[in-house]
């Protein structure tokens, strides 16, 4: 079987093809090698038998040329960020996926499988449980009421404070572009693919951690900031309060995912969570990376917040568990590998504080003002 795999090179897209290879399977990449994940260069971690297409999602004859023979398809190729250039996030992730289908479609190319990466952000804030109005889906947080450092989640009827739940696949919200375009891929993959006959899977992948994740854009998550901060010996950046419960996935259960969605017609023209089956404060995964160093300092909370952000977001993974698909791999397992890999990087930190003052010039990261004394205490 040939497969191709869009974003290749990339993190999620390296490791799948490390995996396809090991199962046997013949293995083409398509990956545009742009920044701010690449530098133009193809990654010498890819494996020597692998053939390589330079081109992006977005180009259709690059696109044609690398589906011609192919027999599946991971669509793992997108663009991710903080920064505010909208039309891009729906030119790469929406008009590339797009592009995919019409020419499977319209090509008559006997592909027989396609695997589409969302994302658990497509939840927005995901879903809390309020002791007056039970399963509550709130929206985007108040401005106003972050700018006062008031960090929690309100039930948006009545106001009062609301408990963070497993969020499951049914109830989406997404918050931000990137969400929007991602919820945007699934609903090309799951509608065209049953219109047209073409067997699709999404997977909403929590924040995977593991090696190779690029560190060139803060789109990488709070390990990579955290251990660029404490392998230079200070102490990591918080956001908020730190308080935020996450859900971190390591890569090599993502990948046993993927897996699962080439090999099992029972995923077929379905969306599924892969995630850890945890929840973890930020706070919690910073102190975790300072215990790995041997740094003994705590983690610093100025009171910076990203517009638009989610409070706390974990998902239910039981309906891919009910398939037969496990997270196996522990959170200090992860970062201890993460870490390991990390330390090795010439270009750890290369960039990372030029971005983080662009996102505060454009207004993506801002700084809440005192905590006004007569609004109540964050849980």
């Amino acid at each position: 079987m040939q497969i191709l795999v869009t974003g290749g090179a990339g993190f999620i897209g390296s490791h799948t093809v490390d995996a396809l290879v090991a199962r046997g399977y013949r293995v083409r990449v398509l990956d545009s090698l742009e920044p701010p994940v690449h530098h133009g260069e193809w990654p010498a971690h890819l494996p020597p038998q692998v053939e390589r297409r330079r081109g992006s999602v977005t180009d259709r004859d690059a696109l044609l040329a690398a589906l011609r023979d192919v027999d599946a398809v991971y669509h793992l190729a997108a663009y991710q960020d903080y920064l505010p250039d909208f039309s891009r996030y729906f030119l790469v992730n929406s008009a590339g996926t797009a592009l995919l289908y019409e020419l499977i479609v319209g090509e008559r190319l006997p592909v027989r499988k396609v695997i589409v990466a969302s994302s658990q952000a497509v939840y927005g804030g995901g879903r809390y449980h309020g002791a007056r109005d039970g399963h509550v889906y709130p929206g985007q947080g108040d401005e106003a009421q972050l700018a006062r450092r008031e960090w929690d989640v309100r039930c948006p009827a009545c106001q009062q404070p609301a408990e963070p739940h497993w969020t499951d696949e049914r109830v989406l919200g997404p918050h931000n572009s990137y969400a929007l375009s991602k919820r945007d891929q699934e609903d090309v993959a799951l509608t065209l693919g049953r219109r047209y006959g073409v067997p699709s899977v999404a997977f909403r992948y929590s924040i995977v951690q593991g090696p190779r994740q690029s560190f060139r854009n803060l789109y990488s998550g709070a390990l990579r900031s955290f251990a660029v901060a404490a392998l230079n010996g200070q102490p990591p950046l918080l956001y908020e309060d730190g308080f935020q419960r996450r859900d971190y996935v390591s890569i090599h259960d993502v990948v046993q995912a993927n897996l699962l969605g080439l090999e099992d017609p029972r995923l077929e023209f379905q969306a599924f969570n892969v995630g850890s089956g945890r929840q973890v404060s930020v706070r919690e995964l910073a102190a975790l990376v300072l215990q790995e160093v041997g740094l003994e300092c705590e983690a610093r909370s100025p009171g910076l917040y990203r517009v638009g952000d989610t409070r706390h977001i974990f998902s239910d993974v039981g309906r891919l568990r009910a398939l037969g698909w496990e997270p196996r791999v522990g959170q200090r397992e992860s970062v201890r590998e993460y870490l390991r890999w990390a330390a090795a990087q010439p270009g750890l930190a290369e960039g990372y504080a030029e971005a983080r003052r662009r996102m505060q010039a454009l207004g993506v990261l801002r700084t809440a003002g005192p905590r006004d004394a007569r609004a109540p205490a964050a849980s």
